[in-house]
């Protein structure tokens, strides 16, 4: 009975969508404001029955109803209770109920905490989002029942996929959601700001935190995912360029342009098309994102479905959003034309530069990610576009993309002289290129880490020069201020970090009996051997290193392969991470005589990478609470 009532709360939950569609919009239409003032409870009360339905899907996990279909092919009796309540979301149906479910508290967010917008653009805003969530909702019931019943339940689950059993589907798929969906409240802003056609600088000035928010979020549940695939699958890499990863990477890419567009149009006026543009191509690129995971079309860790009728209602639907949303634009594409000139030199140029070169970037991904698909859709071939593609394509276009980053905040607004910058930042650049020939001494000769070190250690006096200018000139220091800062410098430790790891890094495969050692880095990892290992969903094998530098101990690790119940094997890898580097074990396969195979990681500064990250989330959180987003917006 209990997983009827959460069937039919989804039913329920569509039912208000469609009421929070229609009812405001008559209102708004008819100028009665007894229709539009619905469009809160309206969304109070779809949240209601969506978060019942959850909590309903959740309680047949916890209590092993295996007559529910999606419990009994990603649950069993043996899992641990914290997968149990994160395997709600592990598979595709669940995953399509936390995406709607993310949506309607982006909703209820949007409700609480837009006081300062008039009533009559928040109503509007609220049935854009309704519109969205009805989309999801209805894709969801009649493609992707979660309730779905077993006319004869099994005794026992199917279990969890091995590779989800881990901490990492706690946190990550949240996370990421909250970014990918929270997308869609610049969509539902811009989309209103057409439908009443009025784009002015106080509208922006609004948007920006919202942006700055979902693309906080976004950039945590990518390096969450980054996080959990290097420890978890064996390989010692924190990026494979995976289609699925791409496919949240490319939004990432437009809402880092959309955040520096809005800036440069709510103080400028300028670049408001573009601003619309990049507002639309970011959630659309999410719904991209989940035509290609749940459409069955990737071949990928990733990939959730297969069913073609998925697909085919994820695509029509991406047709409807992108193709009226871009149909809207162009019906009022007069009333956002402002001509207001900008110097070729100036920090709007900057800016611009900055912002066609993340597009550009986004474009060489899709272009790496659908190529494929697309070849193989017209019968001309298979190809697999990997690393060597995106390292060639996509790391020259970001190069000047950063470049650019870096000087941009001491470029001038309207217009500046190229002499005054250079004359500004000479000594600057003349003491940088002195570290860099001590670090060529000292350290490497590696083209790229020096190049890496060059910009994290300009990025420093960026934040130094900045912050003494700001104190002589006795200006405030805002949050959006200090945010920018710290977001900055977390992409030069980001890219320190990625660039050391990869070029310095050291990996080996070998063979080791009990005794053996071997030196990697000035680091002595002995094997003592392989015991078993048993927990109550797996059975397996656990190695056993000391790890010595100068003959003094340094770590125990125990790497473990474990095997599922399921049948399927997994790797368990040993680390010990510091924030210069990690040492990473993962054990192999047994090669006879008490021989295993063995593989061994020297990461250098890989933890950068993820610091780096929390960094810019960081950033962008700060600046999303700076105080001048709390004024009120005039009618």
């Amino acid at each position: 009975m209990l997983i009827e009532i959460g069937h039919f709360a989804l039913v329920l939950a569509l039912i208000f969508s469609i009421l929070l569609v229609v009812l405001p919009s008559i209102g708004i239409y008819q100028n009665k404001s007894s229709l539009a003032q619905l469009s809160k409870p309206l969304v109070w009360g779809q949240c209601f029955w969506i978060i019942v339905a959850f909590l309903v899907l959740m309680n047949a996990f916890l209590t092993n109803d295996f007559s529910v279909k999606y419990v009994a092919e990603n649950s069993n009796t043996q899992l641990p209770i914290l997968y149990k309540a994160s395997a709600v979301w592990g598979a595709h149906e669940g995953s399509l109920l936390l995406w709607v479910f993310v949506l309607s508290l982006w909703s209820i967010a949007v409700s609480i905490f837009s006081k300062q917008i008039p009533s009559n653009l928040l109503n509007l805003i609220l049935t854009v989002l309704g519109a969205v969530s009805f989309g999801f909702l209805l894709f969801l019931l009649y493609t992707s029942n979660p309730f779905e019943r077993l006319m004869i339940p099994p005794l026992e689950g199917r279990e969890l996929n091995p590779l989800l059993q881990d901490f990492g589907l706690a946190v990550h798929p949240p996370m990421l959601y909250m970014g990918y969906v929270g997308l869609s409240v610049p969509f539902a802003f811009v989309i209103s700001a057409l439908i009443r056609g009025q784009l002015d600088s106080s509208w922006l000035r609004w948007t920006r935190p919202w942006t700055l928010i979902s693309w906080a979020f976004l950039t945590v549940g990518i390096i969450l995912g980054s996080w959990w695939a290097y420890y978890e699958l064996g390989w010692g890499g924190w990026w494979f360029w995976d289609p699925v990863e791409n496919a949240s990477f490319m939004p990432w890419l437009v809402a880092t342009a959309l955040v520096h567009s809005l800036s440069v149009s709510e103080k400028r006026g300028v670049f408001r098309q573009w601003t619309v543009l990049l507002a639309i191509g970011g959630f659309s690129l999410s719904l991209l994102g989940t035509f290609l995971v749940r459409s069955g079309v990737l071949t990928s860790v990733h990939a959730f479905a297969t069913d073609p009728a998925r697909g085919l209602f994820i695509l029509i639907f991406l047709f409807i959003v992108i193709g009226g949303s871009l149909a809207l634009y162009a019906w009022r594409y007069n009333l956002l034309q402002k001509n207001n000139p900008i110097s070729l030199f100036s920090r709007e140029t900057g800016l611009l530069v900055n912002n066609i070169l993340l597009v550009t970037a986004m474009l060489s991904v899709l272009l790496g990610t659908l190529y494929p698909l697309i070849l193989d859709t017209l019968n001309l071939g298979k190809i697999s576009v990997g690393v060597p593609y995106f390292n060639a394509v996509f790391i020259p276009i970001m190069l000047p993309a950063v470049l650019v980053m870096a000087i941009v905040p001491f470029v001038r607004w309207k217009k500046d002289n190229l002499m005054r910058i250079a004359s500004h930042l000479r000594l600057y650049w003349l003491g940088i290129l002195a570290l860099i020939l001590v670090a060529r001494i000292i350290l490497t000769d590696n083209i790229y880490v020096l190049l890496s070190i060059g910009l994290f250690i300009w990025m420093l006096v960026h934040v130094m020069v900045l912050l003494i200018s700001r104190i002589r000139s006795k200006s405030i220091f805002s949050l959006a201020f200090i945010g920018m800062l710290i977001a900055h410098l977390g992409i030069a430790v980001f890219v320190l970090g990625a660039t050391v790891t990869t070029q310095l890094g050291i990996e080996k495969d070998i063979k080791m009996s009990v005794g053996e050692s071997q030196n990697i880095a000035g680091y002595d990892f002995v094997f003592n051997g392989v015991s078993r290992h048993e927990n109550n969903n797996y059975k397996g094998f656990k190695g056993d290193l000391t790890v010595l530098k100068n003959n003094k101990e340094v770590v125990r690790l125990y790497p473990e392969k474990r095997q599922y119940q399921t049948g399927m094997p997994m790797t368990e890898a040993a680390i010990d991470p510091s924030i210069s580097r990690d040492l990473y074990v993962a054990l192999g396969e047994s090669l006879g005589g008490g021989a295993w195979s063995v593989r061994i990681y020297y990461k250098p500064l890989v933890r950068w990478i993820w610091l780096g990250g929390l960094m810019i989330a960081l950033g962008a959180l700060f600046a999303a609470i700076d105080r001048r987003y709390f004024l009120r917006i005039k009618s």
